[in-house]
C-alpha cells in the first residue's frame, strides 16, 4: 500500500468519518480559510490514482468514496513501522510491548489460547 502525505491522510479521515462526497463537499469539511477547489481536487484525484478513492459520475461532477478500509490502511501503516523499525519481526514489537508494560502476561497467554484454537479448527 502507497504511502500518504499528511494532507491525503487527513482527507483520506473525512471520507472515512463522512462517505461520499463531492469536492464541494469535502472542502465544507475545512476549518477557514479552506483550501482552493483545484488544490483538493488535485489531491484527490491523486488519492484515486493510488488506489484509495475511486468515484460514481454525476453529469458534470464526480462523487469520490473510499474504496480502502481504514482497517485495511492502518495494517499497511503498522507493517510499514514494524518492517522499517523492527526489521520485520513481529516478535521484537511484541518484546517492545511486554517491556514497556502495554501487554501484561495474561494478555499474551489469552492471545496464544485464541490462536492455538483457530489453527485447530483448520
Amino acid at each position: 500500500m502507497e504511502k500518504l502525505t499528511a494532507k491525503e491522510d487527513e482527507i483520506m479521515t473525512f471520507f472515512w468519518k463522512k462517505g461520499a462526497m463531492h469536492v464541494k463537499e469535502l472542502i465544507e469539511l475545512y476549518p477557514d480559510p479552506k483550501p482552493h477547489f483545484n488544490t483538493v481536487s488535485t489531491m484527490v484525484r491523486a488519492l484515486e490514482a493510488k488506489g484509495f478513492l475511486s468515484h460514481h459520475k454525476f453529469g458534470y461532477t464526480y462523487q469520490y468514496y473510499p474504496v480502502v478500509t481504514p482497517g485495511e490502511f492502518g495494517e499497511g501503516k503498522l507493517n510499514g513501522v514494524i518492517n522499517k523499525y523492527f526489521e520485520n519481526s513481529y516478535l521484537d514489537v511484541v518484546s517492545a510491548f511486554v517491556k514497556e508494560d502495554k501487554i501484561q502476561l495474561d494478555d499474551l497467554k489469552m492471545l496464544i489460547e485464541e490462536i492455538e484454537k483457530a489453527n485447530k479448527k483448520k
